[in-house]
């Protein structure tokens, strides 16, 4: 039987971060200094709001390797562990098995010549939306549903023409609201229930529990929306990461189920 816990895994910056991939917006200065004090800050506020924070081992060879949601994907209890699209972050994904496999995680792995990543992938209960990117191909999108289908959840591929991924569109709230920047979203229609919020960075939140939702501090209207319909925002300062196209979700995996191998 599946086990509830509270663990999200985290991955230290690289030291190279400012050499991060950069493909659907212009390239603009990183402060890798600055990154690491946003991560930390970022891993204290997880651990304020009652999450134990597990850190995947750094690689100073891998520039994006601090977006470690990118590695795997978890559900039910599950991981799967992805494969990259770009071939500098190849790699990426062993530690994050290593750490899963020492928690007792029962895994899965996207094989050649698939691509999976986990920021195209949106869980709303049983229905697990994947986009389909230029970082996810038709062959990752089928061997997750081969994976997921007999775990009782239902996959949706989706268009994802205007963004890095999914996630950088569109996020869900804890009622399994989906809500986005509508600029950003091909096809708002393929969710049930769409809410669309006013920043770019809005689109991106992770539910905490209880009610809390962490977003990005550069979406304060969005904050406020949220605050106005009962959800208690959690605001964060990651603008170095958004500066490589990165999201409060990218930072973190968070394993809410663990299931025995």
């Amino acid at each position: 039987m599946p086990t509830t816990s509270r663990i999200a895994l985290v991955r230290r910056p690289s030291p190279r971060v400012a050499e991060g991939l950069v493909e659907n917006s212009e390239r603009v200065p990183v402060d890798a200094a600055l990154a690491l004090e946003q991560w930390h800050a970022y891993v204290r506020t997880l651990v304020a709001e009652g999450w134990e924070t597990v850190e995947v081992p750094a690689s100073d060879a891998h520039p994006d390797g601090v977006f470690v949601e990118d590695t795997v994907v978890m559900f039910r209890g599950v991981a799967v562990v992805t494969r990259p699209a770009r071939p500098s972050r190849r790699g990426e994904e062993e530690a994050t098995a290593r750490v899963l496999a020492d928690l007792g995680c029962a895994t899965a792995a996207v094989r050649a010549p698939g691509t999976l990543e986990g920021g195209d992938v949106l869980k709303v209960g049983d229905t697990v939306y994947v986009g389909r990117s230029a970082r996810t191909d038709a062959s990752g999108v089928a061997q997750l549903r081969a994976v997921l289908a007999p775990l009782g959840a239902t996959v949706v591929a989706v268009p994802v023409t205007r963004v890095l991924h999914l996630k950088t569109a569109v996020t869900a709230l804890p009622d399994g609201t989906a809500i986005g920047y509508e600029p950003f979203v091909d096809e708002p229609r393929l969710f049930d229930r769409f809410l669309p919020v006013p920043e770019p960075h809005g689109a991106a939140v992770v539910d905490l529990g209880g009610g809390r939702l962490l977003l990005s501090a550069a979406a304060p209207r969005t904050a406020d929306l949220l605050a106005d319909l009962g959800w208690t925002p959690v605001p964060v300062d990651i603008g170095e990461f958004e500066k490589l196209e990165g999201c409060v979700t990218c930072l973190s995996v968070r394993v809410r189920e663990l299931v025995a191998r």
